[in-house]
């Protein structure tokens, strides 16, 4: 019988500590409306019906607070905003506004309790609600976790539709015509007989009423922009060349900084000579930060050629120097005292392996940089009264407390402009160039400083995915699979990038095994064990996080049992998969691939399954086995977001994340010696080329009732269809990232 439902006495404790700490912060203080930052220095004529509507004389502006990082989640915001609020598409502006604990993200709490995203019984839903009011009392604005959509679903409509029905009211007492014979079209409100009024003719008025709450949304046959193409608003700015990303911003009488820190990641500086550097063209001046220097000069060029003349004795590293340690103590975590959690245990694998034959194999997947285009930058001007901080950042309110901790300012007097990012991939989740930024620009007081990354400063200094192994014990029996015992060991993520922001996060985490533990396949037998390493070299959060290690084992290990069963690999997933929704998307993707037909020669098909985020993912890859090596010829993947807001931009991120994760599985991997990360720059982290690029054809479902998010799901599943498509085509069974180790591709 299925476990899958079950609730263990651990779990039930957990929930139950969590609700009591609701109680103790008072339900009071959930329930309670946040102030609306628009309200605040609200210009005259003006009107704001909540935090994401702005209306005055002369535009409507709509505030899209989740950071934009190349996902167009700017465009999506504004379409569930628009959407109620009758729009034209295009006619209004978006800014990012300011932090606000108004913006706290509602959808956060989904990956912070330790139940399965198909598991909605009640205790679940009590603990994700209560979850999410502790995420509401933390004020917590961040952008993450494909959250973005899930978060602003609701709440955007529900600001859109209150924006729209004040308006209404508005305008039924200036004509005299009742609130229930007005409609609204492209901005205006429209009367019997024909006659518009602009929105922003009625901001005026607006502004003197209490926003109406009692509002209905509108039923999905109404949508006019809500699952049909959009173009995205940033599209004309990128397609010209002539949006602004952090790094392109100039601000007058600003300084350019560039940092060198010990490349052995926290270690310190004993000490350095700069005299050369100080002598060269440009520089202003050379300043200490925390465990290096920064070059100030009056360009970016300046700024780097100085740095690299500066003659440094740096600290050792407070992990082990050579990459094999690394994996020594990896290896040497799979024991009763590094347990940190047993999340599945069904059936009883121990008497499954005791009475059938066993098949067993292990896998590694290593530290992988996040190397986004736009090198991390940030611009800090420090006064007595405030500080200014322009970049690109997921997490907006703890920003504001780093800096204020460095300059000694209040969080509130820390006045933050969040731009648009080229890329993160969870780089921009961190907080230590901003820190560094601002402890230049608390040294130059009233001075401008832009401070920039060298591309190889990016590379050494980022905290990159977390290195995990795993163990595997399955049973097979009549042709089917019928148990498996999964064990994985890594360093926690969640700890390593939560330590460095002053968090602490207690228990077990759940991201070191998400993507194993988490499928809802119906196994007869099933155990999953995550072993917690102590930390090595600093990791962080990196697209889709621990489901990229942990889905590879998993999909790859079953995967081996089923072609040691003799089974097939997409019908005997299809039989182990209990939950309707996932069992849709590879029926979907079985389908869109021509799953059992006859391949040509020197081919083969894998097929995997991965959950992410709650969203069911089912990816199939084809590979030709060439002379010189596997070329990936076509991948269909389908995914389930309950919801799709755009198609386009929907198939977009899809076909992003397969390359980005393809890539990444075929050529990426960071290693260190003497405490260094060995890779310097994308010559020797090297991502898909475009003559490497597949046919890849995608299918969004909209079967589950949840709405979800698609930024990150589609990368897990990339590496294990991948090696196992790999295994169809030559045989070769490749259990260890990346695959260029073991095979070549063309």
């Amino acid at each position: 019988m299925s476990k899958l439902g079950t609730i263990t006495r651990r779990t039930f404790l957990i929930g139950s500590a969590a609700i009591a700490g609701g109680i103790a912060f008072g339900v009071y203080k959930v329930k309670q409306t946040p102030d609306n930052p628009l309200s605040d220095d609200l210009a005259e004529g003006a009107a704001t019906f909540n935090p994401w509507v702005l209306i005055d004389s002369e535009k409507v502006t709509l505030i899209v607070p989740h950071a934009d990082k190349g996902q167009g989640v700017a465009s999506s915001q504004a379409a569930l905003l628009a959407e109620e609020l009758d729009l034209e598409w295009g006619g209004f502006e978006t800014s990012f506004g300011k932090p606000s604990v108004a913006y706290w993200n509602t959808a956060m709490a989904e990956e912070g309790v330790p139940f399965m995203s198909t598991d909605e019984s009640t205790t679940a839903e009590t603990m994700r609600g209560v979850m999410s009011g502790a995420m509401k009392l933390m004020g917590l604005q961040g952008t993450g976790g494909s959250s973005s959509m899930p978060d602003s679903f609701n709440k955007l409509r529900q600001a859109g539709a209150t924006a729209r029905e004040t308006l209404k009211l508005a305008a039924a007492n200036k004509t005299g015509v009742a609130v229930t014979d007005l409609n609204t079209e492209n901005g205006r409100v429209v009367l019997p007989d024909g006659t518009t009024i602009n929105y922003t003719e009625l901001a005026a008025d607006a502004a003197n009423l209490a926003p109406v709450q009692d509002v209905s949304l509108r039923e999905p046959g109404e949508w006019k922009l809500i699952g049909k193409p959009m173009p995205r608003l940033d599209m004309p700015g990128k397609a010209t060349g002539t949006l602004s990303y952090g790094i392109d911003l100039e601000i007058d009488n600003m300084l350019h900084a560039t940092i060198k820190v010990n490349p052995r990641q926290g270690g310190t500086i004993n000490s350095f000579d700069a005299t050369s550097a100080e002598a060269m063209p440009g520089v202003k001046q050379v300043v200490e930060i925390t465990n290096g220097v920064a070059v100030i000069a009056t360009n970016t060029w300046y700024a780097i050629q100085a740095a690299n003349a500066i003659e440094f004795d740096w600290g050792d590293a407070p992990y082990p120097a050579e990459q094999e340690d690394h994996w020594k103590e990896i290896e040497s975590s799979f024991t009763a005292e590094r347990l940190d959690k047993e999340w599945r245990n069904d059936g009883d694998i121990n008497i499954a392996v005791a009475d059938n034959r066993i098949f067993s194999a292990e896998y590694r997947s290593p530290y992988v940089a996040h190397q986004p285009l736009e090198p991390l930058n940030a611009i800090v001007k420090v006064t007595d009264s405030e500080v200014e901080v322009w970049t690109g950042h997921q997490m907006p309110r703890l920003l504001q407390q780093q800096v204020a901790a460095i300059t000694g300012h209040e969080a509130e007097q820390v006045v933050f402009h969040n731009q648009y990012m080229g890329g993160s991939f969870g780089h921009r989740l961190e907080f230590e160039h901003v820190k560094q930024a601002a402890e230049i620009a608390n040294q130059m007081r009233g001075t401008p400083i832009k401070m920039t990354y060298s591309r190889e400063e990016d590379f050494a200094h980022d905290f990159p995915r977390h290195i995990a192994a795993a163990r595997g014990q399955g049973v097979v029996k009549d042709g089917q699979v019928h148990g498996i015992d999964l064990s994985i060991a890594s360093v926690s993520p969640v700890n390593s990038q939560m330590g460095r922001a002053g968090l602490s996060v207690p228990g077990p985490d759940a991201q070191i095994s998400a993507g194993a533990w988490n499928n809802p396949y119906n196994f007869e037998h099933y155990r999953m064990r995550a072993y917690r390493t102590p930390e090595l070299a600093p990791v962080s959060s990196w697209r889709a996080v621990g489901a990229n290690g942990a889905g590879f084992f998993f999909d790859s290990f079953l995967d081996e049992l089923i072609h040691e069963a003799g089974a097939d690999p997409m019908q005997e997933r299809i039989r182990l998969m209990e939950h309707d929704v996932s069992r849709k998307v590879l029926e979907a993707v079985a389908e869109m691939s021509s799953w059992g037909s006859e391949s040509a020669a020197n081919t083969g098909k894998g097929v995997a399954f991965v959950e992410s985020f709650g969203v069911p993912t089912a990816a199939v890859v084809e590979v030709e086995n060439t002379d010189n090596g596997i070329r990936i010829t076509n991948v269909w993947l389908a995914a389930d977001v309950g919801t799709v807001i755009d198609p386009v931009n929907f198939e977009n991120l899809v076909q992003g994340g397969v390359v980005w994760g393809l890539g990444h599985a075929m050529n990426c991997e960071i290693t260190y010696a003497d405490g260094k990360a060995q890779q310097s720059n994308y010559h020797a982290h090297e991502g898909m080329r475009i003559y490497q690029c597949p046919n890849i054809e995608v299918k969004g479902l909209e079967n589950g009732h949840k709405v979800r998010g698609i930024g990150e799901p589609p990368v897990p599943v990339t590496a294990p269809a991948l090696a196992n498509a790999i295994y169809a085509a030559t045989g070769q069974r490749i259990r260890e990232l990346p695959l260029n180790k073991h095979i070549d591709f063309v």
